[in-house]
């Protein structure tokens, strides 16, 4: 331990109430002191209390400290030792920011601080504000210079909504902490990413912005903050592959974990300190903030491919070779928390949208992953359990195991949005898609999705369309949203496509969007970058009102 030690990310700010706030970081040695001090001349002090993060491994795909390709240092996955402290700064005034910074000592009695930042308790009500909206981080190639021009163009944001999808595979820690290609989760947030991106010979270095130190983030789970079966693969990408129902590990596995046997949200839950619902825990909830009541939902399900060739295990059919082992099955795009009519969390959601907290706020505002409106890929097949159907030879061997979606039973548009009308909710914020579009419904209500920071897998509008399988009984919508609404074009610099008409979406793995809500007006803005123009302005495209 003669080196001087690391913190291995920047203290950010959690859970916010009207005269706290926890402070979060990590280190790579348990230590014997973590502490926050803060105030005028940080004379104040707390403690902080020490976790360590049970599920953090790295394996040969991750790209860490010396390992830059394939298996240079990791053969399989191998444990991580990550350290997780939490202090809660009390005593706090509402509307007022105090500088503070944190100390941690370790076992040798070395110590590093990190630099100063702000904190602050939760805004009242009346409190001008201005929220990111952002989405689908996953490492992409555009996320740190995202993140950058959200600072340079609007400066201190007061939260963070992040609508799913934060990293890949949630059990790789260099994920979250310091992937050696410079543009990990926690260093874009925290103005701390590497990020070269090259165009025409010219190289420009993104650094993303120094947000959450400051701002506290409130996320909801995506398909990426989801692992599976544990260890049953040789490698971190197989096991979150590797996702199967409740029902069937308990049919497959009676007697052993549930849990480690089909899937769990583990590394995302020790990672952040969120809001919590006696129902659901941190995987749903409703939070007051200033103006806003944000009521986040756990609408997800596991991505799988749309190909039908037969090797696949995929989103309609199980792969040719897997037909006689049903361990080795994906079973569809399987659904992780039911959310239809009579489900726990639809229940609580009912609740909720009755609640005093949630009738009586400025504003309402609904937060998932899964899009309920979109003109991207992942809105195909319908948002519904798969209807499994086996297809067997004349002496009843498996020759075919296929998936169906029913329409009519998409829980989203048939049970949640119904519920969400009614309440008078004014915006449903939602990712997944890797696109910016948005639309209305016939009652007013607003619909964003503004997750496009790269890796961008177009839209289905023109000529473009969705890989559908057609012969199936159901009918899948290849162009368009499938829901029936018609997206809303930008409101005042829509990028025009080739033909020289105005697109209404923007999917790109060159320009970049990031969403702003203010809430003193109630506007929500969204913003482009041109990262093949590194000197190019940030373009504001579109902008529309909560009434």
């Amino acid at each position: 331990m003669t080196s001087q030690p690391q913190l291995l990310t920047d203290p950010f700010l959690q859970l916010p109430t009207e005269n706290s706030v926890r402070v979060v970081w990590f280190t790579e040695f348990t230590g014997k002191q973590h502490q926050v001090t803060y105030g005028e001349n940080l004379q104040q002090t707390t403690l902080a209390s020490t976790t360590k993060l049970s599920r953090t491994r790295e394996d040969q795909n991750s790209r860490v400290a010396k390992q830059t390709q394939n298996g240079q240092v990791y053969q399989q996955p191998v444990k991580r030792n990550i350290w997780r402290h939490e202090a809660k700064v009390t005593g706090l005034t509402p509307g007022v920011r105090v500088n503070y910074r944190v100390t941690s000592i370790r076992e040798d009695g070395q110590s590093i601080s990190s630099d100063v930042f702000t904190l602050a308790p939760t805004p009242q009500p009346n409190t001008p504000l201005k929220i990111l909206l952002t989405s689908d981080h996953q490492l992409k190639p555009m996320t740190p210079a995202n993140l950058q021009k959200v600072v340079e163009t609007v400066g201190q944001v007061d939260a963070v909504w992040f609508a799913g999808d934060l990293v890949n595979v949630p059990d790789r820690a260099s994920e979250w902490f310091d992937d050696n290609r410079g543009n990990g989760f926690f260093p874009g947030l925290q103005g701390r990413a590497s990020y070269e991106m090259e165009h025409n010979g010219v190289k420009t270095t993104y650094k993303g912005g120094q947000i959450i130190q400051h701002a506290p983030m409130y996320t909801c789970i995506g398909n990426h903050e989801v692992m599976g079966r544990l260890a049953r693969t040789d490698s971190l990408d197989g096991e979150f592959n590797d996702t199967i129902p409740r029902d069937v590990a308990q049919r497959l596995y009676s007697g052993k974990s549930l849990i480690d046997n089909s899937f769990n949200t583990f590394t995302y839950e020790e990672i952040l300190t969120l809001p919590q619902s006696q129902e659901g825990g941190k995987k749903y909830y409703a939070v007051t903030f200033g103006d806003v009541r944000l009521v986040v939902l756990y609408i997800t399900n596991m991505w799988r491919t749309p190909n039908l060739d037969a090797s696949y295990k995929g989103r309609y059919k199980e792969a040719a070779t897997d037909l006689n082992q049903p361990e080795n099955w994906g079973y569809g795009q399987i659904i992780y928390e039911p959310i239809n009519k009579g489900s726990q969390q639809y229940n609580w959601l009912e609740k909720e949208l009755n609640s005093p907290d949630f009738q009586q706020a400025k504003y309402k505002i609904v937060m998932f992953h899964h899009p309920p409106h979109t003109l991207g890929d992942n809105i195909v097949p319908p948002y519904t359990e798969p209807l499994q159907i086996i297809e067997r030879d004349t002496e009843g061997k498996i020759k075919a195991v296929r998936y169906e979606y029913p329409k009519q039973s998409d829980y989203i548009i048939r049970d949640v949005i119904p519920l969400l009308e009614a309440a008078q909710v004014q915006l449903v914020f939602y990712g997944h898609s890797h696109l910016w579009n948005r639309f209305v419904s016939s009652r007013g209500m607003h619909f964003l999705e503004t997750s496009n920071v790269g890796n961008s897998y177009g839209a289905a509008w023109g000529e473009k369309k969705r890989e559908v399988p057609f012969g199936y009984q159901e009918d899948y919508t290849a162009i368009g949203d499938p829901n029936g609404l018609e997206p809303v074009l930008p409101t005042i610099n829509p990028l025009v496509g080739e033909d020289s008409k105005p697109m209404p979406y923007l999917a790109s793995n060159d320009i970049t969007v990031f969403s702003i809500f203010e809430t003193a007006t109630g506007t929500i803005s969204s913003y482009r970058f041109d990262t093949r123009k590194p000197d190019s302005e940030v373009v504001k495209f579109d902008e529309f009102q909560l009434q």
